[in-house]
């Protein structure tokens, strides 16, 4: 969980924008997950996530974006040199309780599910934040080419071929979005 990041090949280091044009990427299989790089002018290409691995190292793919700790979990580090932190999409975990459940509950018993899930939401928040900086000192210490991109750049770059409506969003909510804290 946390901020997705792209990944590539010690021959394209991802630094701006317009290295990824013409990037062959693996992303999953969903909307919102191509959007980034064919707003960029790379080539979204899914692929199995039990597959990404061979397909990094054999060259079926240029690159792949996912959380610091999945590329820590499943070794992307070893067949992909450069991590370049775009940040471009935070991935969450969520807390889902039917409507039908959450009507059986009291005023009080309302109120202490919702103190303890802002809890843990905000434990789980500083937790994701302290790995992901723990994660990147390690990917250095290994050798990995570490990249702080303009996150900005990225952002214009993308909403110059793309619009918050083309994913879902209400141009209000993404403004919300973009301007949280």
């Amino acid at each position: 969980y946390g901020a997705r990041h792209v990944t590539s090949s010690a021959a394209r280091p991802i630094t701006k924008p317009e290295d990824m044009k013409g990037l062959k990427i693996r992303v999953p299989d969903a909307p919102a997950y191509m959007a980034f790089p064919k707003a960029l002018g790379a080539n979204p290409t899914p692929i199995a996530f039990a597959e990404v691995y061979l397909a990094l190292q054999n060259g079926t793919v240029d690159a792949q974006e996912n959380p610091l700790p999945t590329i820590e979990a499943k070794k992307f580090f070893e067949v992909q040199k450069n991590i370049s932190l775009t940040g471009h999409i935070v991935d969450s975990l969520l807390t889902v309780v039917s409507g039908q459940l959450w009507g059986k509950l009291s005023a009080d018993e309302k109120k202490i599910f919702s103190d303890v899930m802002l809890e843990a939401a905000e434990k789980t928040g500083r937790e994701i934040i302290a790995s992901e900086a723990r994660l990147v000192e390690e990917f250095k210490k290994k050798g990995n080419n570490v990249i702080t991109v303009d996150k900005n750049a990225f952002r214009a770059a993308v909403l110059k071929n793309t619009s918050p409506a083309d994913q879902g969003y209400r141009q209000a909510d993404y403004d919300r979005i973009i301007n949280l804290k």
